[in-house]
């Protein structure tokens, strides 16, 4: 199930945690970035606020399979504060562009399960982009998933040319959200319908 969640929410303490453990796991132990941890189990930012909202895909137990969190562009976010520079242009903002941030997938999951899951993820955030009149949503990515980014068939373009920043090479994207984008999405196989939306308060 996908859960969707915002400050309001209620009762989703366990999938909560679980994204959050996850993403210590994939952001820390597996890509060594240096971000908080929380209890020596959790990665939880500056970002992590009443503003933020968040998309976590589960199975029936709540155990985390992927997730994802927004932020809204009108109060200070990844992008603006700390990666402006990817941008040839000062980064958009406005009440209905959300930044993507902290995509992360289960690493226990295989190749196949890995690619539901992100499609499953992908298509609860375009959902929810049309449910709640998000128009554009904004981000930063590692150059692979840059690409990988820009190939899904959606109205993505890159904010800026990449930049080797640390050891990594990002970019900044912008996505553009219309009726259009589940068709565009589904023709090279990323959306599907198949997925229980449960919204708590979105």
């Amino acid at each position: 199930m996908l859960f969707t969640i915002s400050s309001e929410s209620n009762g989703v303490e366990a999938a909560m945690r679980g994204m959050f453990e996850a993403r210590k796991q994939v952001f820390v132990d597996l890509l060594g970035w240096d971000v908080p941890v929380i209890d020596g189990r959790y990665e939880i930012d500056q970002f992590d606020d009443v503003h933020a909202r968040y998309l976590i895909l589960t199975d029936q137990e709540q155990r985390h399979l992927a997730s994802a969190r927004l932020l809204p562009t009108l109060r200070p976010h990844i992008l603006d504060s700390l990666f402006g520079s990817l941008c040839e242009e000062p980064p958009p903002k406005g009440r209905d562009i959300y930044e993507i941030t902290r995509f992360c997938l289960g690493r226990g999951l295989g190749a196949a399960r890995r690619r539901q899951a992100r499609g499953s993820l992908l298509t609860g955030i375009v959902g929810h982009a049309l449910a709640t009149g998000i128009t554009t949503y904004v981000g930063v990515a590692e150059i692979g998933w840059f690409q990988q980014l820009l190939a899904f068939g959606w109205h993505c373009r890159p904010l800026g040319p990449p930049k080797k920043i640390g050891s990594q090479a990002l970019g900044a994207l912008q996505i553009n959200i219309t009726p259009e984008t589940p068709a565009l999405l589904a023709s090279t196989g990323i959306y599907g319908s198949e997925i229980e939306l449960r919204a708590e308060a979105a």
